[in-house]
């Protein structure tokens, strides 16, 4: 399983690989181009794979960082039963296009990494899990397969709901299973894993997950180290909000997180903060952001979490108290409704947040009163919906302090009413707490 393929280039903290060849926005360029490009994908035994995999220490890109190999390990060993293999493509944080950008313009990676996990597990199904926009392209790229014979088992597709919580794994599975359509369940002592979708053992991998395993099926694990840290090796895809609109970069694991985003010391100026991980991730300051690695574990550490690679820096001029109510006026909306936290929690988040950006509150007490809805919060519901809220608030309060502060003082600023940075689907804009205000 030796390379012959070049390793990445790595310029700053941008590589290519996942990316090689791909342009943004333009679509498929089919399957020729893809086997050209990467080369015939051959199926291999089943410990040959896991070993790789192992080997390799690729870890899931869908916000969970699980390692790959024992996660397959575990479908495989679960039971007798064949399992049930799922490419989630749900991608539903809204400032996320990474998943979508493989959908479209590289659909064979994904797929070649679905067949390899189809292979290695002995699966029973294969499916797709993916939002409206990214389906034409996906059936497309089986249609071409299936002329080709390249996959061991015909691969199906999944239309996800557009809900935020449509990509958590059990929620993927009730999709699947015709229950609670787009929304997670309390699993229990029993994982997916054991029984997921008809009750078997079922693996549900992002796709770019999907799209590294791919390569590593191809080049093996020590190619895919040639890229990142010891620990932490290979990359990760970035998706970079910008005035003039998303852009997907990738970036090797241990680069400096500004460079691979290309910011320099002078653009960081022009910002407030940055958003890294999503809608469920934290607020960082920039100067926070230029000591940064592109790591999960140094994300962790600085109270953040890479996510899903989300990462959306705030421009100066732009009222971050506003943009923070706003999204979390979008999160309590999504909540699955299945518990305390999220049903009352994310209520009072919600309307506490509101009155913060509006002008209806004055006093620090206001303040301590998010915080403790937010220790009400977290660690209680029964998925982490809540947490996610809860932690992108906390973040938030402490990066943006200041405007805290000069809010509680002196009402709203003028920057309130101005367009908003952050993608919220369906804005449920803080002008309804102007009104009760």
């Amino acid at each position: 399983m030796s390379a012959t393929l070049s390793d990445a280039r790595v310029e700053g903290g941008t590589a290519t690989r996942l990316l090689r060849g791909v342009d943004d926005g333009a679509p498929d360029p089919g399957l020729r181009v893809h086997l050209e490009r990467w080369g015939e994908l051959r199926h291999r035994p089943a410990g040959v794979i896991l070993e790789q995999l192992e080997a390799s220490r690729l870890a899931g890109h869908g916000g969970g960082w699980f390692p790959v190999s024992t996660k397959w390990r575990a479908v495989g060993a679960s039971s007798r039963r064949s399992p049930v293999v799922v490419a989630n493509g749900a991608e539903s944080e809204p400032a996320s296009r990474k998943d979508a950008l493989l959908l479209r313009s590289a659909p064979h990676l994904v797929l070649d990494g679905l067949a390899v996990a189809a292979n290695t597990l002995r699966a029973r199904r294969a499916v797709v899990y993916a939002p409206p926009a990214s389906i034409p392209a996906v059936e497309d790229a089986i249609d071409e397969r299936r002329g080709a014979r390249l996959d061991p088992l015909a691969i199906e597709v999944v239309e996800a709901p557009d809900r935020f919580l449509a990509g958590q794994e059990s929620a993927v599975v009730n999709v699947l299973n015709g229950t609670r359509r787009g929304l997670p369940s309390f699993v229990g002592v029993q994982s997916i894993r054991d029984r997921g979708v008809e009750g078997r053992p079922t693996l549900v991998q992002n796709v770019e997950t999907l799209a590294h395993v791919a390569l590593i099926a191809r080049y093996g694990a020590q190619w895919f180290k040639g890229v990142g840290t010891h620990e932490w090796p290979g990359t990760m895809l970035l998706t970079l909000t910008r005035p003039d609109g998303p852009l997907v970069l990738e970036a090797a694991l241990g680069s400096s997180l500004a460079d691979a985003l290309g910011l320099t010391a002078q653009d960081r100026r022009r910002y407030q903060g940055a958003l890294l991980g999503g809608y469920g991730g934290a607020w960082i300051s920039m100067p926070e952001l230029a000591d940064l690695p592109v790591l999960e574990k140094a994300a962790r550490a600085a109270g953040a979490t890479l996510g899903a690679g989300v990462v959306v820096p705030l421009p100066q001029g732009v009222c971050p108290i506003a943009e923070m109510a706003d999204v979390v006026n979008y999160m309590e909306a999504q909540g699955a409704g299945q518990c305390g936290p999220c049903v009352n929690g994310l209520a009072r988040l919600s309307d506490a947040m509101n009155d913060l950006a509006c002008g209806a509150v004055r006093g620090d007490r206001h303040v301590q009163r998010i915080l403790g809805t937010c220790d009400l919060v977290e660690g209680r519901g029964a998925c982490r919906h809540p947490d996610g809220v809860a932690r992108f608030v906390r973040s938030g309060l402490r990066v943006f302090a200041d405007e805290v502060a000069s809010h509680l003082r002196h009402g709203p600023c003028t920057r309130t009413a101005s367009a908003r940075v952050l993608p919220v689907p369906n804005r449920l804009s803080t002008r309804r707490a102007v009104r009760r205000a």
